[in-house]
């Protein structure tokens, strides 16, 4: 099989450690953000390793993989294309959650030994509770994200400059939008639609909602209070107001639907002083924004939202755990971001006054440790600026260089 694709490494350089290895690989994500295609990435890189390897890749979005339903299907299958095969066999399933039952067929098969296992997945509500329960110490997540700012430059061949910032924040990363046409007809249709493949394959028909009316106002919810605290009441209340009687746990429910598909994140509030985390009143953003904008669409009077939720995906694909940090008196940071022992404080601003400047470092200034702290805003800043031992960077020199 052969495919052109443009490399990502920072993918690759976390999944090169488990390759050959019996532990499972499981890519997860959102639809259409490049999942397959890195399979593929991974099997150029087995290629190199090996001679000849034995690849089977198999794919339930197409059409001639319909008969695989179940995991004696998958089996059945396997065995077929492998007979008579000798050596290792290096199996590569796409969208995995179709398949019923599959985690029986990757337990057998990494029993049995001579198979390294890759799958992919687009929806949490299979694969973490199967993960958890059937493959437990068998298996490894790698989370594959929207193409950051860095990716979107190299896969639309573009040079850095603040148009096609704008540009970026307007499209978002999926990287299907380097194939059109560069106007907002076009760009928002194909995102409307991937929008509608997402709610119909992985929240509709997977927990077989019926009220669709209410789930899609709440997704215009959401995508409009974008890095606000919200709660399941204020959402409840603020949907009965528009003639939409749901209950909080019901709102709950939708929302753990739309985050199982990554369409949606759900990030905490934490206790910077104590760690504690708060069971109430989180954030939430979304996995792609040019999938917000399609629905809504994009204003400039949203820039703030739209910045935080920039900055919140390039941290997370840099692989930080993200929570929005509360100390006394109600002082707010952004992110608390954890990896690795390590700890990185990032607020985002849209332009930093003499007004918000106070606000925006003091609430920095206010946390009593030697960890790293910035500030990532819009202005134009030459050269290394610092407040009172605090960074600020431009929020296009801080998405394009490792965090």
């Amino acid at each position: 099989m052969i495919k052109t694709y443009i490399p990502r490494p920072i993918y690759l350089e976390r999944i090169k450690p488990f390759i050959d290895k019996e532990v499972i690989k499981v890519i997860i994500g959102q639809r259409r953000v490049g999942k397959s295609y890195f399979l593929f990435q991974i099997m150029d890189v087995i290629k190199k390793l090996h001679k000849n390897p034995h690849l089977l890749y198999i794919n339930k979005e197409l059409n001639e993989f319909d008969d695989i339903k179940n995991y004696q299907d998958l089996l059945a299958y396997i065995k077929q294309k492998t007979r008579g095969q000798t050596g290792k066999h290096y199996i590569f399933i796409d969208e995995i959650q179709e398949i019923e039952k599959f985690e029986k067929a990757l337990r057998g098969l990494q029993a049995k030994g001579g198979y390294d296992l890759y799958c992919t997945g687009s929806n949490a509500y299979f694969l973490s509770s199967e993960l958890a329960t059937y493959l437990s110490g068998r298996a490894v997540e790698i989370s594959v994200f929207s193409l950051s700012y860095a990716e979107f430059l190299e896969f639309h061949k573009l040079k850095e400059s603040r148009e096609t910032f704008i540009q970026y924040i307007k499209y978002g990363g999926l990287p299907y939008l380097m194939h059109l046409v560069k106007e907002d007809a076009v760009i928002y249709d194909y995102l409307r639609n991937v929008y509608n493949t997402i709610l119909f394959k992985d929240v509709v028909s997977v927990h077989k909602i019926r009220n669709m009316a209410f789930l899609e106002r709440l997704v215009e919810y959401l995508a409009d209070n974008v890095g606000s605290l919200v709660s399941a009441k204020k959402i409840s209340d603020f949907l009965k107001s528009q003639k939409n009687k749901i209950s909080p746990n019901v709102v709950l429910d939708y929302i753990s639907f739309l985050a199982q598909a990554f369409f949606i994140f759900q990030v905490q509030r934490s206790d910077i002083r104590g760690k504690k985390i708060f069971e109430i009143n989180e954030k939430y953003y979304f996995g792609d924004l040019g999938l917000r904008h399609a629905l809504i669409g994009y204003h400039q009077p949203d820039i703030n939202k739209v910045l935080e939720n920039l900055v919140f995906l390039h941290l997370l694909s840099a692989g930080y755990a993200v929570t929005v940090g509360q100390q006394e008196g109600g002082r707010e940071v952004d992110f608390v971001c954890e990896k690795t022992g390590q700890r990185l404080y990032v607020q985002v601003a849209y332009l930093i006054t003499e007004e918000n400047k106070n606000r925006e470092f003091g609430n920095l200034l206010a946390i009593r440790d030697n960890y790293p702290k910035i500030v990532v805003s819009m202005d134009e800043i030459s050269g290394k600026n610092e407040y009172q031992g605090i960074r600020q960077k431009n929020i296009r020199d801080f998405l394009l260089h490792p965090v």
